[in-house]
């Protein structure tokens, strides 16, 4: 038992020590390529990965890239991207490790000029779907960012192309590896917290979400600012709330069957189409219930998920955990004891650690 404990501990230090990069890392997705054998040191067991997509997301992942090619046979082989800025940016960041991957501004190209073994995508929503399906199709594993897809057609598709052609498909949700939400689903799925009936989750943030657009120009509005079009994003929906509906899925272990919901433009209007607030209801077929809302004009409240069963709940962004019938501290009971048994001497009274003092 002191065995399991030591590893624990040493399994939580050196997640809180690298933080994402431990969560990249440990993935499924990367660890299908791990050897434990000398064999996979060698260069003919390098693991070659691209990324596609080299904004502001494909950048951190890059970053962390590099911290995990310390330690693993991993190449960065290739970049892509449509916009030359981003590609230039992490070409110079790849140039400051010692590193000259191949630079692509079309995604196709790529695939077809390169021998990689798997493919990093982090470019806009509407783009997750027909990039991933033809890097599979071209034997490739992917790391997708979320949200899937825009359209459940087009998930359904990145599914389908995933189970025809057998290789790795993973969605960038981090909580599936953060160790403070892998330790409350175990407890949740072993029924600390009882029977499950309501949970919460909201997000909230107050910023305009806009990215300034280069010398203004009206072209390039929607390229920046995708998220804020219908077109390319579902707004709060598939940027923030897909997150916390992983959880509640994971949660309960399964998916919800119905939802009720409503949104507006209430404080940023600006020209957007996505609603700067939601609150939704969605249904599982047990009768439980996910409620959520979110909004980008007040962030006192930040964001949490709260999962509430007959014996506790859960909060898993403060990582706290909350017991219906919480022990009696022992001055207490022993003051209550007291009082049924009607032995009194002085006044009672319960000092910091609530253990009675007499005066």
């Amino acid at each position: 038992m002191q065995d399991k404990i030591q590893s624990r501990r040493e399994f939580l230090k050196k997640m809180a020590l690298t933080g994402s990069v431990a969560t990249l890392a440990a993935s499924p997705w990367l660890s299908a390529f791990a050897q434990s054998s000398a064999a996979g040191k060698n260069p003919s067991d390098r693991v070659r990965l691209a990324v596609i997509g080299t904004g502001s997301r494909g950048k951190q992942l890059l970053r962390l890239l590099f911290e995990i090619t310390q330690s693993s046979n991993l190449e960065i082989a290739a970049l892509c991207d449509v916009y030359q800025p981003h590609l230039q940016e992490t070409d110079e960041m790849c140039k400051e490790q010692n590193m000259n991957p191949v630079l692509y501004s079309n995604y196709e190209e790529l695939l077809n000029k390169e021998e990689v073994d798997g493919v990093i995508i982090a470019t806009p929503l509407h783009q997750h779907a027909h990039i991933t399906i033809d890097a599979m199709n071209a034997g490739i594993h992917v790391f997708c960012e979320k949200s899937m897809a825009r359209t459940l057609d087009t998930t359904k598709a990145m599914y389908d192309a995933h189970k025809a052609t057998g290789k790795i498909l993973q969605i960038g949700h981090q909580r599936l590896f953060n160790p403070v939400y892998l330790e409350g689903m175990q407890r949740i799925h072993n029924g600390d917290l009882g029977k499950l009936g309501q949970i919460r989750a909201y997000w909230h943030r107050n910023n305009d979400w806009r990215r300034p657009v280069p010398n203004n120009s009206i072209e390039m509005e929607r390229f920046i600012n995708w998220r804020l079009y219908k077109e390319y994003s579902a707004g709060l929906l598939t940027e923030l709330m897909s997150h916390q509906i992983q959880v509640a899925n994971w949660a309960l272990q399964k998916t919800p069957v119905s939802v009720t919901g409503t949104g507006s433009i209430v404080y940023w209007k600006d020209g957007r189409e996505v609603n700067d607030n939601v609150a939704l209801i969605y249904s599982y077929d047990d009768g439980t219930q996910f409620v959520y809302d979110s909004m980008t004009s007040n962030k006192k409240y930040g964001l949490e998920e709260q999962i509430m069963g007959h014996k506790g709940t859960i909060e898993f962004e403060t990582n706290r955990y909350y017991t219906e019938t919480p022990p009696p501290a022992p001055g207490i009971l022993q003051l209550l004891n007291d009082m049924e048994s009607g032995f009194f001497g002085k006044v009672m009274i319960g000092d910091a650690s609530w253990y009675p003092k007499q005066l």
